[in-house]
């Protein structure tokens, strides 16, 4: 045996490994915090919906991605860990099949017992993971676009939570969706900054190889603060949520002015974000409560 394959992890870890289990809450919480705060009640749909947004929604989304990254992450040094799997080739089909499998059942339920808004929400968000990664759709490698597509990987199972149950749009309720649309643009923007370096050399597009680390930067900064100012037009005490973005300013502030060069020192800032995220998110849950208790 190789030194290779003794240290190659099996199959089972190498699908958690590649699922993200750091990012599992970023899908699941939306689903279920929309579904539960508008139908009040918790039922099959409620569990099935936050199991598949959970563990097998994130499989496919970053299951597929590492599959068709596996070149370009080679290169990347960041990758081989919990900001992204190095799946061995001879793994490839196997992620692909299973994150597939594993997705048809939760689909083939929560379509059941769906109507047509939720149809069309499920297919747009399963349509943008694979988009996202796959070849000949690139999401990722399409500037700006890459943004969206990432974004809607986050909003879409809120919205598919509130297509479920039934939940009748207001503009309050717009804002709010619009606010973690732009906070999910943010994010991702960011986040593509430390791989300016590695993207371009592996000829990659990506919104920040367009517009260079600096200027994305600070084109997530704005992102942040148009988050915090929609947050302003939500029922009390939503409007509070507004000052859940200055965390993100304060840890993104000092790349500001970063160069592509040394773009990779934003990922100092990224491993931030990560952090802040669990604390925002708690935050985040204790003001639906209280939105929830108040209505």
């Amino acid at each position: 045996m190789t030194a290779l394959a003794a240290h190659r992890p099996s199959l089972a870890a190498a699908l958690l490994i590649s699922s993200r289990p750091i990012s599992w809450i970023n899908t699941a919480f939306p689903f279920a915090a929309a579904y539960l705060l508008t139908t009040g009640r918790i039922d099959a749909v409620l569990v099935v919906g936050t199991v598949f947004f959970l563990v097998p929604y994130n499989l496919a989304m970053y299951g597929i991605n590492d599959v068709f990254d596996y070149a370009s992450d080679l290169a990347n040094p960041r990758k081989g860990g919990v900001e992204g799997a190095l799946l061995d080739p001879s793994r490839h089909r196997a992620v692909l099949w299973i994150s597939a499998l594993v997705c048809l059942p939760f689909l083939v339920f929560l379509v059941a017992v769906g109507g047509p808004a939720a149809w069309i929400a499920l297919a747009v968000v399963c349509f943008d993971v694979v988009a996202y990664s796959a070849p000949g759709l690139r999401f990722k490698e399409r500037p700006f676009l890459d943004s969206v597509s990432s974004s809607i990987h986050f909003v879409g199972p809120a919205v598919v939570g509130l297509a479920l149950a039934g939940a009748s749009p207001t503009w309050p309720l717009v804002a709010l969706l619009s606010a973690f649309f732009l906070w999910g643009v943010a994010a991702h923007a960011f986040g593509a900054v430390q791989d300016v370096e590695p993207d371009r050399g592996a000829g990659i597009g990506s919104i920040a190889t367009v517009l260079g680390a600096r200027a994305t930067v600070r084109f997530a900064i704005g992102c942040w603060i148009a988050a915090g100012i929609l947050m302003l037009a939500t029922e009390w005490p939503g409007p509070l949520a507004a000052l859940l973005v200055l965390p993100y300013l304060v840890a993104v502030w000092p790349y500001r002015s970063v160069s592509d060069a040394d773009s990779g020192r934003a990922n100092r800032g990224w491993r931030a974000f990560i952090a802040i995220n669990y604390a925002v998110g708690f935050l985040v849950t204790m003001l639906l409560i209280w939105w929830a208790l108040v209505r």
